[in-house]
């Protein structure tokens, strides 16, 4: 069997972090590729040799399995290791790589084949006596069988996936959801299943070798958000002691029924008020969430896949002790449906603490591009009970400093310190509606207070002249000085000798960069980071983002009444409507696509298109015109 030296890791970001630090541990050396927008991420400095793909797209990067291939050969990388996605779960690739002499560290072409249909694979489960879902179509889909869902076959990640309430929509979210598969696997085949409400994602983590396979528990994964996961966790909470060992079982025959060698997961449907589960797919490959289960069984499963590559034996699971919980952070906004975001992370710092693990992808400074999924990192905590666990993620994420873009980090907390949540009740309908009223409008006012005034210390030190005159100080006052904000925030204030005057708060201190309030008689300070228009305030209470109101505003800014912006930096995948089209409100009039996933841009109002300033395979930035509808009012 081969002894690996040199592994390069055809992926990016916090994964090929991952890979590197326990290749490190080993004393393998590390090949890291890149893509042109990827330059600047810590995980290129962390390996011991580093090509460029050159381009920003993953179908002219790290999905070209030729261009990967060459990066080994010419830096004499024995072994890859796929991480998760792109071709992690690519049978043609995995061939390759064996037939260019390198080791694939992963399971055997033949069991990525098999298990890579979601629909041949079910048929596989069914055979070897595992509980799975019926298949449907737009024949045979009854009114009876909503609400349904619609699945890649050959994905994941939420990516190619679309809830179907009916039957008339059914045709259409099928199109959009091979879309969507396609442009994220190179594979638009999907396929309908009724779709269980207030199921719950439980996986098992097995691990196949030449001597068996090896069951390393379960992990709950139904807090989701567009069907991606955002909050998992080891053991899964409230199971019953049979159905866990049931589960165990079905994956252990799961991973038996095709000789599985390697670590990989099988994933269910668990239905708690029936107390049954289904099969839902079996992923051939390490998964997001696998710290968790490192983290109560003591193990390191990328050393174990290792291990199983260079054919060497492993040694039988263990009882798992304590629990573990793990989040995703990321650059979205839940606020605005989850809307992804990109630019400049200029602060990006989380505590790293006793029974705290961090894999990030992103450190300050870097670029969040539009080109790949959103997360900028996992957050881990491990503790002798699950509650314990809960509170000290929760605290940890609290005191974080993230600046520079919206992150799901204040919905996450949330989620940690919910009721609900803490007592164990998860399901993947967890999430609707949940991200309302995160933040009480008081936290955000203080906020606003802390920022106006930390602002009007940050001009007085920027002072050249009169630089002893307090900061606001009138000779006679009139009226008090505003700060304005976006979103109809005001902050009226004054100052003198005797400091700041604001209702309802008393400034304690005030620097550029610190505020001290006292409010009803409780003092907190402020942290403030000042970038362009751009205020981040962090505080026990929280994190608060807020953006100046310029005072001058260019009228060459101004866009026309009706004008479609786009929400984000993305391509426009698809124009639906042409000029002089007869529009409602909420009719489709483009598809963008960012971050792997399609976001419709619909009619503001009922109108007609009076221009369309873009076409398919145009690419636009957050804020760009894409197109304008006219109401009779505008012509």
């Amino acid at each position: 069997m081969p002894t690996i030296n040199r592994v390069l890791v055809a992926n990016r970001a916090e994964i090929a972090s991952r890979v590197f630090r326990t290749c490190r541990e080993l004393g393998i050396e590390t090949v890291a590729v890149h893509s042109d927008a990827d330059s600047g991420l810590p995980y290129v400095g962390e390996a011991d040799h580093a090509v460029r793909l050159p381009g920003t797209s993953p179908a002219d990067t790290y999905l070209q399995g030729a261009l990967l291939l060459d990066a080994a050969r010419r830096t004499g990388a024995d072994a890859i290791h796929p991480g998760y996605g792109f071709l992690s779960e690519n049978a043609d690739f995995a061939r390759a790589v064996a037939a260019a002499g390198l080791t694939w560290i992963g399971p055997a072409p033949e069991s990525i084949e098999q298990m890579g249909s979601k629909i041949e694979s079910k048929k596989l489960m069914e055979a070897a006596g595992v509980p799975v879902l019926g298949n449907l179509d737009v024949e045979t889909a009854t009114e009876a069988d909503l609400p349904l869902l619609v699945k890649a076959s050959a994905g994941g990640g939420g990516r190619g996936m679309r809830v179907v309430r009916s039957l008339a929509d059914l045709p259409g979210e099928i199109e959009k959801a091979r879309a969507e598969a396609e442009s994220a696997f190179g594979d638009g085949t999907v396929f309908v299943e009724p779709y269980i409400e207030q199921g719950r994602h439980v996986e098992v983590q097995v691990l196949g070798h030449g001597e068996g396979v090896e069951v390393y528990g379960e992990r709950d994964c139904s807090i989701q958000r567009r069907h991606q996961k955002v909050v998992e966790e080891a053991p899964a909470p409230a199971l019953p002691e049979p159905t866990r060992q049931a589960l165990h079982q079905a994956a252990r025959a799961a991973a038996a029924a095709i000789d599985y060698r390697g670590a990989g997961t099988v994933e269910f449907l668990y239905d708690a008020e029936r107390d049954r589960f289904f099969f839902l797919e079996m992923n051939t490959r390490l998964q997001v969430e696998h710290p968790v289960t490192e983290a109560v069984f003591g193990v390191d499963l990328v050393a174990l896949q290792i291990s199983v590559a260079e054919g060497e034996a492993v040694a039988g699971a263990v009882r798992p002790e304590g629990h573990a919980i793990e989040v995703r952070l990321y650059a979205e906004d839940p606020g605005a449906d989850y809307q992804p975001q990109s630019g400049l992370l200029t602060a990006f710092d989380i505590p790293v603490e006793d029974g705290i693990r961090v894999e990030a992808g992103f450190a300050g400074g870097n670029e969040v591009s539009t080109h790949y999924d959103a997360m900028l990192a996992k957050v881990i905590a491990r503790a002798g009970t699950r509650q314990a666990a809960a509170r000290k993620l929760a605290s940890v994420l609290s005191r974080a400093r993230i600046h520079g873009l919206a992150t799901n980090r204040d919905l996450l907390v949330a989620i940690l310190r919910d009721e609900t949540f803490v007592s164990g009740q998860v399901s993947t309908a967890f999430l609707g509606g949940f991200e309302t009223g995160l933040r009480p409008s008081s936290t955000t006012e203080a906020a606003a207070v802390a920022a106006a005034v930390a602002l009007a210390e940050r001009a007085g030190a920027a002072r050249t002249v009169q630089a002893g005159v307090p900061v606001g100080w009138r000779n006679v006052t009139s009226q008090p000085q505003r700060t304005d904000f976006e979103g109809d925030l005001v902050v009226e204030w004054l100052g003198g000798r005797d400091g700041y005057v604001v209702d309802g708060h008393v400034v304690v201190a005030a620097s550029p960069t610190s505020v001290t309030l006292e409010t009803d008689g409780v003092r907190t300070t402020y942290d403030v980071a000042v970038a362009g228009l751009v205020v981040d305030v962090d505080s026990t209470h929280g994190h608060v983002r807020l953006e100046r109101v310029p005072r001058f505003v260019d009228p060459a800014d101004a866009v026309a009444s009706g004008s479609l912006l786009a929400p984000m930096p993305g391509t426009v995948v698809r124009v639906v409507v042409e000029p002089g089209a007869n529009v409602s409100a909420g009719d489709p009039v483009l598809v963008l696509e960012a971050m792997k996933m399609q976001h419709t841009v619909s009619a503001p109002h009922d109108g007609t298109v009076a221009e369309i300033h873009v076409q398919p395979g145009t690419q636009v930035a957050a804020g760009e015109v894409l197109a304008v509808v006219e109401t009779g009012e505008d012509a």
